[in-house]
Order: C-alpha cells, then structure tokens, then sequence
C-alpha cells in the first residue's frame, strides 16, 4: 500500500514538473520577437510621418547604406516635393501564429496610396525583415533600400516633380476681338558674350539706351547681369514690350545700338489690346502678394501665381485661372525620365465673350480722355452693354511689363446725382399717376419760384416762357415745371413708383456697380428735398449704366431691361415689366427727339447732320448748402431713333460749361460710328 502511495506521489511530482516547463516554454516563446510587430510599426511610423522612428526599425546593414539625417531628409524632401497628403497602407497579416527560425526573411506585401502634386500615386511592395541578434534583446529588423520609397526606384534615382500650368481663360469682345489675350509680349534680354565684343563705352551705350526705352534704370540692369547664374551665354532678362509695340521694338533692333539684345517671346504673359480704353473693365493680373495669398491659399494658391487684381479679371478670377495640374517622375543619375508616377493634366481656363464692342469702347474712351468722368452704353432694344468707360485712365500693359503704374479710381461702377437726365422719369412717373397731363400748361415767370420757403431756379434758356407744358420743360430743362409736379405727385408716391426703375435694387450684372438710390433715408423729411428730387438734385444717385437702363423703356414701349454684359446671356431680358404705358412713352420719347432737334433745345447745339438722336442733357450741380457755389457734373444721354441699336450714358465731372461739355463728345461718336 505504500508503494502505490509513493508511486502515485512520483507522478504528481513529474506532472507538476511538465506543467511547469510548459508554462516556461509559452512564457518564453511570448517573448520572442515577432516580424510582424516590427512590419506593423514601421508601417504606421511611415503613415504618420515619424521617419526618425522608420530608421530605427532599419536592420543594421540597412543602416551602413544611409544615416538617419539623411533617411529622414530624403523622405521629408521627397514627399514635400511631390506636395504628398493623405498617404494610407493596406496590408494582410497572417491571421494564424507563425514559426520563424532566425535565418528566415519573411516578407510581407503592402499596398500604398497617396496624393500628390500629379495625383494619386498608388503602388505595391513587399518588405523583408531579417532577425538580429541584440547585447540587451533580439529583434526583427526591416531590410531597406531606394525601393522601399517607390518601388521602381534604384540608388542613384531621384523623384522631380512640377506644376502643369494651365493657360488663362482669354477675353473678347462680341465681335471676337481680343480684349485680354496671352502671349502678347516680348521679354527683352541681354547676352553677356555678345556684349564683350564691344568697348566699355559701346556697353555702357547699350544699357542706357535700353534703360530709356525700357523705363528702367542702368543700375537695375547691372543687378541682372551680376547674378551669379550668369554666364556669356545665358539669355539675362532685363525688361519686356508688347509685341504690338512696334516703335519700342524698332528701337531696340535698331542698327545704332550694339549687338547684345535678344528677345524671347513669353506665351504666358497677359496683354490688353485696348491698352487704356478698356483698363477700367477688364482690368489686369499681376503675381499674388503675401496677403492675398494668405486669404486665397485654401483655393489652391502659391507663392509666385497669377491672380486677377481688378475689373473683369478679377470678377471672373475663378472661371479664367483654369485648374492646375502637376507631374511627377522618377530620374536616374544621368537626368532621364524612367518612370513616371502620376501626372494630373492642367485644365485651361473659360474664354469669356462680351457683348463689349470694342469699336464703341475705344471711340467713347477717345473723347473722354482728357477729361475725369464716366460713360456706359448699351443697345436699348437688348439690354445688351456696349461699352463700360471711366478716365482718367491707366494702361494696363505697362503693369504687367512691370512698369511704374497706377491705376487710377473706376468711375462707371459709382453713383452720381443725374441732374436733368433724371426729369424725363419724373414726367413718366407724373403721367401715369395723372399729377402731368401733356397740354397742360404752368405759368411761370421769372428765374425763380418760392414756396412754403423752398425756391427753385430755373436755367436762363427756361426762362424765356411764362406759359410751360411738359414738352416746353423738357426741351428747355425747367427746373421749376418739375419740382412743382413732383410737390403734386408726394414724396410716399413717388418712391413706390421709382421702386419700378430699379432704384435700391442691386443691377443684375457680373460686373458689380454701386446701387442707385433716391434717398439717403426712408422718407422725405422736407419740401426742398422733395422738390430738388424732380428734377434729379437732392439726394438722387445713379450710375452711368443705371441711367441707361432707366430710358429702355422709351425704346421698348415700357419695358425696362435687364443690363447683360455676356454673350451668351440671353438677350432683352426684361427687369421691370410695363414701368409706362405706350402713351407716356410716345409723349416723353417726342420731347426727347425735341432736346436734340428743336433750336431752343438744351442738346440742339451743336448741329451735326445726318444725326437722328433723342436725348437729355443735365447738369448736376455739387455743393454743401444752399445757395453755396459748387462744381458741377455735366451729363448727356442719347440714343440712335433710326437704328434704336445704340444709346450712350456720359457724365463728365467737373464741368466748365455743364452738359455742354458732354453733348458734342457723344454726337462725336455717333458721328464717328455711323
């Protein structure tokens, strides 16, 4: 019995003995390192970006190949090169538990996406690991080489990548002619080796000739020469002139001048074929500055890109820039492309078309350019916009050439007090309310009418008649026929009724201009504010395009149109439906066509044949108080009775002799288009 007891004690002492080794065994092989954990690291440390934590799971031969500066600069470079983001692994681990012996490299594969400069790069790999014994604990560690960045890469490769540019949307007029175009310019250069074969002096000559032509400075082409890229071969910018700038050209080319210059057309460069005629509405482009880019960069902005400063270029930023795309390639140590990773082609920007003739910009610019004002016109039958004019004026040329320039202050997207211009809606309005019937006649007499305190001056050629209708107001401009009508119509009316040409409401138009109003208020507080309203004074504000608009309906029969600036905007879109009856239109059209016709009309002078125009002219006077003397602002808008196809809008401020410094400009241009 005790031996059985004995024996039965030998075998819970030898199973207690192998439990226990098992346990030692499963503890230990815990411990052991596995290449997957050292595979799985090194992939999220690549994922995040802790390069410095990827060398250290390097094997130590990899580690003799790069050090650990230059592991993480090549992929900081790299990847900031190629504009890298949202790089993501995928790989499969074995699920079940592997048994590796300390001479196996296992691998595993990984696929890789990422986003880039030129797209989506995507590829596949594999990593091998190799077991390494350690002083303190052994490891897996990651076999690496140049291939571990991209697949197809050896040592010696480097990764190049660059922005495809897209080409800038271009500008034109309704009848194709350019009015922003790429490629119109002409670097102009010198090259070093030609300029040593003439004397100092002869180099010395040359400089200072193209600094005069240029409109830089000898000391600023010096600084060009003196870069340290330079060599008696290099091509070394030094200024650039529109192509059609034919004197300039003619004076560089010029057989005085030693050899030293060449010229390099540059396809990117913007160019305004209207130069100063058109500054205003299309504007420029011009590299982003530092705070720009800071508002834009989200957009897809960077240091050294093209931006629309003002006018239709800017307006039209987003549709003209085009969207960029990029290139990214892998080059051997001889510069050739051996493998190109991903490329993202650029997409160019929209032409736009205008319905901008630029034959009427140009004749419209030519007389205002001596002078400070504003100018629209547009086809009074379509709604469509012919012309958008302000001067004094900038060439926008000179700024992309990179010339001293500055452009001056857009006047034709403002609002001025219309003067008389403005009566002919205080007619319609009075017409249709019945406060104005046609044959009904005022009297006045004398220069000035008084009442309740409110006095009003008429112009001297009114004065002559005692005895008004509304045709005699309109033809003569009487102040005193309107101020006392609009007094019969009211203030409350009279604002519900402007409402239906426009005023408070933003014009519907690309092209952003300010928003006539008829008060600065609600309501009007007083007599004198009512009264001066009528005939276009007070606190009345209207663009030169607005004015436009507002006489539409003498052309239409009633319809006030909506203002379309691009071609394929459809045409005579109606803003405010029947403002007047066919009746008021007749009336007010008839003293329109008298302005111009009848010898006592305020338009009548001066007399250019063959001329069938309906206008009002008005001068708009600018003062503080009443009774002050001020400057004034003369106006004159007309339309062509015959064709109905044209009517121009313009104000010029400052005027001498009032509207009769606007008149013979814009029968100028009626003649000069005819």
């Amino acid at each position: 019995m005790s031996i059985y007891v004995k024996g039965e004690s030998y075998m819970k002492w030898w199973r207690f003995i192998f439990i226990s080794l098992g346990l030692f065994l499963l503890t230990a092989c815990s411990e052991q390192p596995k290449p997957e954990d050292t595979f799985r690291s090194y992939m999220e440390s690549w994922e995040s970006g802790e390069y410095a934590e990827m060398y250290e799971l390097l094997s130590e031969n990899s580690k003799e190949l790069i050090s650990e500066e230059a592991f993480v600069d090549r992929y900081t470079t790299i990847y900031k090169g190629i504009e890298m983001q949202d790089l993501v692994f995928t790989y499969d681990l074995p699920e079940e538990e592997q048994e590796y012996e300390k001479g196996d490299s296992p691998s595993f594969e990984y696929q890789a996406s990422m986003e880039s400069l030129g797209g989506t790069i995507e590829f596949s790999h594999a990593a091998s690991l190799v077991y390494e014994e350690g002083e303190e604990k052994d490891r897996w560690a990651m076999k690496w080489n140049s291939s571990m960045i991209f697949p197809q890469m050896e040592e010696g490769d480097v990764v190049k990548a660059w922005p495809l540019e897209p080409h800038r949307g271009e500008i034109f007029d309704i009848n194709g002619e350019p009015l922003a175009v790429n490629g119109g310019i002409q670097e102009v250069g010198l090259v070093p080796g030609w300029m040593e074969e003439h004397s100092e002096e002869e180099r010395e000559l040359l400089k200072t000739r193209i600094a005069d032509i240029l409109d830089t400075s000898v000391e600023e082409i010096d600084n060009q020469l003196n870069q340290s890229w330079v060599t008696a071969n290099s091509f070394v910018p030094v200024g650039a002139v529109a192509k059609n700038d034919e004197e300039s050209i003619e004076a560089l080319k010029s057989d005085e001048l030693p050899r030293g210059i060449k010229f390099k057309k540059d396809d990117d460069a913007r160019s305004y074929p209207l130069g100063m005629a058109a500054a205003h509405l299309i504007g420029y482009v011009d590299e982003i500055n530092a705070e720009e880019l800071e508002d834009l960069k989200d957009e897809g902005y960077a240091a050294g890109d093209t931006l629309g400063k003002t006018g239709l270029e800017s307006v039209f930023e987003e549709q003209l820039r085009g969207e960029e795309g990029g290139k990214v390639v892998i080059r051997n140590e001889n510069g050739e492309t051996k493998e190109e990773l991903a490329e993202t082609s650029a997409v160019d920007g929209e032409d736009l078309h205008l319905t901008i003739s630029s034959e009427v910009q140009k004749k419209i610019y030519e007389q205002m350019k001596e002078e400070s004002g504003s100018a629209s016109a547009i086809n009074p039958e379509t709604g469509e916009v012919k012309a958008l004019v302000s001067s004094p004026s900038y060439d926008p040329n000179d700024l992309v050439l990179g010339r001293e320039e500055k452009p001056t202050l857009n006047k034709f997207n403002r609002t001025y007090s219309p003067g008389s211009t403005f009566k002919p809606i205080t007619a319609a309005i009075g017409l249709e309310q019945g406060v104005i019937t046609p044959e009904e006649e005022l009297s006045i007499t004398g220069r000035t009418y008084e009442q309740n305190g409110y006095k009003v001056t008429r112009v001297p050629g009114a004065a002559e008649d005692e005895q008004v209708n509304l045709k005699d107001a309109i033809v003569r401009s009487d102040n005193i026929y309107f101020a006392r009508k609009i007094l019969e119509i009211g203030g409350e009316t009279f604002l519900e009724e402007t409402d239906k040409f426009g005023f408070g409401e933003k014009l519907d138009m690309a092209y952003p201009i300010e928003t006539s109003q008829i008060l600065n208020g609600d309501t009007f507080n007083r007599d004198a504010l009512l009264g001066d309203t009528g005939f276009g004074q007070g606190e009345v504000q209207m663009s030169s395009l607005h004015l436009a608009l507002t006489y539409t309906p003498f052309v239409t029969g009633g319809d006030l149109l909506k203002p379309s600036l691009l071609a394929e905007e459809k045409e005579a879109q109606v803003w405010h439906e029947n403002v007047m009856s066919e009746e008021t239109v007749s009336i007010i059209r008839e003293g329109l066509k008298a302005v111009v016709d009848n010898p006592a009309g305020t338009a009548h002078e001066p007399v250019v044949e063959g001329l069938n125009l309906a206008g009002k002219t008005g001068t708009a006077e600018l003062k503080q108080s009443q009774g002050e003397e001020g400057k004034e602002n003369g106006w004159f808008i007309a339309w062509d009775t015959e064709t109905n196809d044209l009517m121009i809008s313009m104000m010029i401020e400052g005027a001498e002799a009032g509207s009769h410094s606007a008149v013979p400009k814009v029968k100028h241009v009626f003649r000069e288009l005819q």
